[in-house]
């Protein structure tokens, strides 16, 4: 779709006119994208569109409300208080016309007409996959969401996940584990931080040179119907999408069919078939997801040029990367190796289980000061409540 720029306006110069339309029909109530951009394709430009009075404005289809709000400049007035906010905010917004805009977000069905941003714009233009699942996950998900992230991060794809609790928080630190940018995509605002306790995250994402990015306008809230919405963004931006756990009724589901709706691949991490969160990944392997144990199940799948992209900017080629592996682990003191022996990667075990497990061989002391050293050196995870799993 090519979308020209109107001519100047009285007091502004045309692009700036023109992206501050776009903004404006943005925050029209009842405008969707679809009928924003087939307006400006047949207008020629979002400003020439706001120069229309009421008849030529339901000529383009436009519901009563839509026309009325915007004849009567409230679609203007709208934008310049946006942008006041957005100002305060440190935030800032592309259009659709905007060269920054996303490219593999353009080639969707229902591409956003503005995206909202705080942080940086460079993330937006590299490669990237979704890691979504469940918000509820078992230390499995979330050790291979993180470890998975952080893996493929490092080899310069950009993670983008929804900034929701569980599956979603930990791809965005095993991304910034690997001092990588990482992009959330919400489903509020961007002044809006949902969920209050992920604040330092998208804090965090921002500072490293990450986005947090919504096609919501300011101030608007965490509503149930924004969120299977938003994964279309998440999965039309990238490359493709890992699901990592996943009930059999979940969001997740959503954004697994977007994926396929937008040819984009689906990558699933398998579970233990006894559980419910199992439920997502595993039937879509059946349904032809690629079984994602280690990065390179990713990466071997990657569209040829994305990966050569890749290679050439990080100066490494896969193969120059030893198999991953799960569980490799340097030599431990006697001690460490007792408890590490007697902890699993997929369920916790809590303080007193480990103490009477190792009953025989080690004393509390032992033990305590064992599990103080693998913390450490990032070994063990400690969970709420003296619960402890193996790392990835």
């Amino acid at each position: 779709m090519n979308v020209a720029a109107s001519s100047a306006g009285p007091s502004l110069p045309a692009s700036t006119e023109d992206r501050v339309a776009w903004l404006a029909l943005a925050l029209t109530p009842q405008l969707g994208p679809r009928r924003i951009l087939r307006a400006i394709e047949n207008c020629g430009s979002a400003s020439g569109i706001l120069e229309l009075g009421l008849t030529d404005l339901e000529a383009l289809n436009f519901p009563v409300e839509s026309t009325r709000f915007i004849a009567d400049g409230n679609a203007v007035g709208a934008a310049h208080q946006q942008l006041e906010q957005l100002a305060k905010t440190g935030g800032q917004f592309l259009t659709y016309a905007d060269e920054g805009y996303p490219a593999n977000l353009r080639e969707i069905f229902d591409p956003p007409a503005v995206l909202w941003i705080r942080g940086g714009l460079h993330a937006l233009s590299l490669p990237s996959i979704a890691v979504v699942g469940t918000r509820h996950p078992t230390p499995y998900g979330t050790g291979m969401a993180e470890m998975l992230s952080r893996d493929l991060a490092q080899r310069g794809l950009v993670i983008l996940s929804g900034m929701a609790r569980g599956v979603d928080t930990a791809a965005h630190k095993g991304a910034l584990s690997a001092k990588r940018p990482t992009i959330a995509v919400w489903g509020t605002g961007i002044d809006v931080i949902y969920p209050k306790e992920n604040k330092s995250l998208s804090e965090q994402i921002v500072a490293g040179g990450g986005a947090i990015i919504s096609e919501y306008p300011l101030g608007v809230y965490p509503a149930p119907q924004n969120f299977p919405r938003r994964n279309r963004i998440l999965s039309g931006m990238s490359v493709g999408v890992l699901v990592v756990e996943a009930a059999e009724y979940s969001g997740t589901r959503v954004t697994a069919r977007c994926a396929l709706e937008q040819n984009r691949d689906v990558y699933a991490v398998p579970g233990n078939v006894t559980t419910k969160n199992a439920w997502g990944p595993n039937m879509l392997i059946k349904q032809g997801a690629k079984l994602t144990a280690t990065w390179e199940d990713v990466w071997e799948d990657l569209p040829t040029p994305v990966r050569l992209r890749l290679e050439t900017e990080q100066g490494v080629a896969s193969k120059e990367h030893g198999t991953a592996s799960l569980f490799t682990e340097e030599p431990l003191p006697a001690t460490e190796a007792s408890v590490m022996a007697v902890l699993r990667h997929d369920e916790a075990l809590q303080l007193d289980e480990i103490m009477e497990k190792l009953e025989s061989e080690l004393t509390s002391a032992e033990v305590f000061t064992a599990l103080f050293e693998l913390e450490l050196a990032g070994r063990v995870r400690q969970l709420p409540g003296k619960n402890y799993v193996k790392s990835f």
